[in-house]
């Protein structure tokens, strides 16, 4: 009996009418999705190629939108490619070596335990600028020393504590690390991705890039980010940008969502959907990317920016669309594996 995929892809195109039928029941499935209020765009790529993609309400794939909370992944990968330069030591280097400079004044002698991977897995202890301190936060004159400042809720290593002052930290170590801006050092080091690009990114008071919030990115450019992830850290021809190591320790996860319950590593949540093991980002109004590593499966859904997505069930509308999808792939494969028998 022929298994391999290889000769699973050889019998679709011999005999391509059950294969067409499933592209159909994709396309109907995005048709459907319509009926998402506030959704925007669904890209689907199965091994590196779109499949299907549509735009809802005027909205293109081809559009930059605000990810919002989807770029804390795309910060999560800076580090690790920083790491991976040796520009940081790893995940266990305190955070003082690259900010004790804005510590505050007689500082909690936590602060100086704080760890690079806390802050990735939002472990760090200190209170979240997040949620209603949001407006505080980014009004404050200096944000770097503003989420220094924070009381500790928990110890470092503690449970997790959302907060997007955490990753604006990455951002401002990432800066010190590299010497360059966080933006800069984005463009060189994605530069073998073609289509990834940020096509806008707000800035602190002191010029440092926001980590985690405020970074406009097409889908399309979203979607060649998380092939980074899904083909193991290589870019389409074939550079490494990622380490495996890296990849792995980014999807094991360290800690769980209070909200949710989803396991959270760095930069990533973790659940299961449609019986298969997802790894996702998730920006606020529901600007989702997934990857399905076990059928090669990288999505991209952004949604309304203005509108929540937790609390009115637009998430849940975002990872059942998900399931209708994987539902859609795996019916796909049972076809071309009955074609192979």
């Amino acid at each position: 009996m022929i298994t391999t995929r290889t000769a699973l892809l050889t019998a679709l195109l011999l005999f391509p009418l059950p294969a067409l039928a499933q592209e159909t029941d994709l396309s109907t499935i995005l048709d459907g999705a319509e009926t998402i209020e506030a959704l925007e765009t669904v890209v689907v790529s199965r091994d590196g190629e779109i499949i299907a993609e549509r735009g809802y309400r005027g909205h293109s794939p081809d559009d930059p939108t605000n990810i919002k909370s989807a770029s804390k992944t795309v910060v999560s990968a800076l580090v690790g490619m920083a790491i991976d330069r040796g520009l940081i030591e790893g995940v266990d280097q305190k955070i003082g070596d690259f900010l004790a400079d804005d510590f505050p004044d007689n500082p909690d002698p936590r602060l100086a335990e704080v760890s690079v991977g806390q802050l990735l897995s939002m472990q760090a202890g200190l209170a979240p600028t997040s949620g209603p301190n949001y407006g505080r936060w980014v009004m404050s004159s200096n944000w770097v020393r503003s989420a220094l400042a924070q009381t500790f809720e928990a110890d470092p290593g503690g449970p997790m504590l959302y907060s997007t002052g955490s990753t604006h930290l990455l951002s401002a170590i990432l800066t010190k690390a590299g010497e360059d801006s966080t933006l800069n050092l984005a463009r060189e080091w994605f530069a073998p991705v073609d289509d990834f690009g940020i096509a806008g990114w707000d800035r602190d008071p002191q010029g440092i890039y926001l980590g985690g919030n405020q970074m406009a990115m097409t889908p399309r450019s979203l979607l060649a980010f998380g092939e980074v992830y899904r083909s193991g850290g290589l870019a389409p021809d074939g550079t490494r940008l990622l380490s495996q190591d890296w990849i792995d320790q980014s999807w094991t996860s360290r800690t769980n969502s209070h909200f949710t319950g989803d396991g959270y590593g760095y930069g990533w949540f973790l659940r299961k959907i449609g019986g298969q093991d997802v790894r996702y980002a998730w920006g606020y109004g529901g600007q989702m990317l997934y990857i399905v590593p076990a059928l090669d499966l990288t999505v991209v859904m952004t949604s309304d920016e203005n509108s929540p997505s937790a609390g009115n069930g637009h998430r849940d509308a975002l990872h059942a669309l998900l399931g209708e999808i994987i539902a859609s792939v795996e019916a796909e494969e049972d076809t071309a594996a009955e074609i192979a028998d």
